[in-house]
């Protein structure tokens, strides 16, 4: 098997519209990563309209937006009542829209990128996921777990 994006990427994704809620995305990712698939997920592609890729959406952007502002001074601070917070905070979060949390600095790598490019890619850009896009149409995607086992795989056969 040839060493591209193609030969690794999932061609069966989840994606979700800029217009979601962070509830509905959050209920996106559970229902994607729910019973009787391979994996939980942690990121989507983020669509408009017509389907184009414009956005990326991790828990780690959901996680930003919930953390509280001021969290690095609580332990000076005896002062603060914080029960509740989460509640408060959650319910705050839940009517905010995906178009408004996700990341729109796209990297993106077409179906025949080499693997070692897309590993350079993750590493250096520490990202998880990568859309595969073939004429301005997504087409999959590369998970860096994906990657790993594809090379777990060469690293335990004959020989090591």
């Amino acid at each position: 098997m040839e060493p591209i994006a193609k030969n690794i990427m999932v061609s069966r994704f989840h994606t979700i519209s800029h217009s979601a809620t962070v509830a509905e995305a959050v209920r996106a990712f559970k229902e994607a990563g729910g019973p009787g698939e391979k994996r939980r997920v942690f990121g989507m592609m983020v669509v408009d309209e017509q389907g184009n890729l414009i956005g990326m959406l991790s828990m780690y952007d959901i996680l930003l937006l919930l953390r509280p502002k001021h969290i690095h001074i609580w332990a000076d601070m005896s002062d603060i009542d914080i029960s509740g917070i989460i509640d408060t905070v959650c319910e705050r979060a839940r009517s905010v829209k995906v178009e408004d949390i996700m990341t729109t600095e796209l990297i993106t790598v077409s179906p025949d990128t080499h693997l070692f490019a897309i590993l350079d890619i993750m590493l250096r850009k520490h990202v998880r996921r990568l859309p595969v896009i073939d004429n301005g149409k997504i087409v999959g995607i590369v998970y860096i777990s994906d990657l790993f086992y594809f090379l777990y795989d060469k690293l335990a056969g004959d020989g090591l």
